[in-house]
């Protein structure tokens, strides 16, 4: 870390709630302020125009870390918004003049990439999780925000991706030098409560959780992304006993509501809403599922992993990189109801292949997915 003593480091990140790309932002702010650089972190709020700052800005402030909130950031797009965002941000880094200037989600690395250029900033980073023009959109709209995409690249001095699916996949054209492979990583020496002490902690937050028959759990937000309606599909042709908590609060709450009511599964199913410490809570249930539709490289399954849980998750993004294929999780194709719900039916029989697929998939986190590496990595990223 000597090559960055004294070093000004500026982080933007579109919106502040609390998902992988704010739990990454979190991380790597925290780390480089412990070890005597100058951080400062600018973020919207939780999503809409005008909505409050969310846990992520709660986080930092708690660390004792600098905030500066963009009023301008919002997740829909807006012509006169992104105009007024880049202002916004361009007078914020005339201010703090950062020798790094750490971008992070779409909006944020477009509009801050150009406005880093014209104040001079001699080192733009920006990291994708995962990229946009993946989503499902019309063609049109996928081309506009693949050409942003890779503007994005060509502004930014070095881009980050989190798996080597998003490598591949890069949008670039005369830019691949800039793309560096960078793996999410968490503490692993970190003890998880025991299955029992976490079944008691959920109890309180859901009190209808019965005890004794398989325990479901999914954590995302409620997005269109995450496809949670495909894991409600799927389970109401389930025959066999389960119950099914889904961690996570966002816009398709409603929907999610009227499914349940509709499958009838208003007793097997539960939305909780956003839970701040869902990591401490995973250990509770006996399978994991993310059933999305797009992903980098989730957070949730490393975690997830290192409570030796087994995972059923979408072959998307990094997901077959931390699961190894096959190795350590099932994984099903994108959007197929079919596969996941026999998934789900041969996990829940086979409380064996349970065991040997979170085993299998802890000792794959431990060994490749350790937050050491990624600091170190980054670090060598930034020199």
């Amino acid at each position: 870390m000597d090559t960055l003593a004294r070093k000004k480091i500026l982080f933007v990140i579109t919106k502040s709630n609390w998902g992988g790309a704010q739990q990454y932002v979190f991380t790597l702010a925290k780390h480089f302020t412990e070890h005597g650089d100058t951080v400062t972190v600018a973020l919207g709020g939780t999503g809409e125009a005008g909505a409050p700052l969310g846990l992520l800005a709660e986080r930092l402030q708690q660390a004792g870390i600098s905030t500066i909130f963009l009023t301008s950031f919002a997740r829909d797009i807006s012509l006169l918004r992104e105009v007024a965002s880049f202002f916004e941000l361009r007078k914020i880094i005339a201010h703090i003049q950062p020798d790094i200037l750490h971008l992070n989600s779409s909006k944020a690395g477009g509009i801050g990439a150009l406005a880093g250029r014209i104040a001079g900033v001699k080192k733009i980073i920006y990291t994708a999780h995962g990229w946009a023009h993946r989503e499902a959109r019309n063609p049109f709209s996928r081309l506009l925000i693949w050409i942003m995409s890779w503007l994005t690249v060509v502004l930014a001095h070095k881009t980050i991706v989190v798996s080597e699916f998003d490598y591949h996949d890069s949008p670039t054209l005369f830019s691949r030098r800039k793309i560096h492979v960078v793996h999410n990583g968490i503490p692993t020496d970190r003890d998880l409560p025991r299955k029992e002490q976490a079944q008691q902690s959920l109890k309180a937050i859901a009190p209808s959780l019965p005890i004794g028959i398989p325990l479901i759990i999914s954590v995302g937000e409620l997005t269109k992304n995450k496809a949670h309606e495909l894991l409600i599909e799927a389970l109401a042709q389930v025959a066999d006993p389960f119950f099914c908590i889904i961690i996570g609060e966002g816009e398709e709450r409603k929907n999610l509501e009227y499914l349940i009511t509709k499958k009838e599964l208003g007793d097997r199913i539960q939305l909780s809403g956003f839970i701040p410490n869902a990591s401490e809570l995973v250990s509770a249930s006996d399978i994991f599922v993310l059933p999305s539709r797009k992903e980098g490289l989730p957070y949730t399954l490393l975690e997830v992993g290192l409570a030796a849980l087994p995972v059923i998750a979408t072959k998307t993004g990094g997901i077959p990189e931390i699961t190894d294929g096959q190795e350590a999780g099932i994984l099903f194709p994108k959007g197929d109801v079919a596969a996941l719900t026999s998934s789900i039916e041969k996990l829940l029989r086979d409380q064996n292949l349970r065991i040997e697929l979170g085993n299998a998939l802890k000792t794959r986190v431990i060994k490749e997915f350790s937050e050491e590496t990624m600091l170190k990595q980054t670090e060598r990223i930034y020199a």
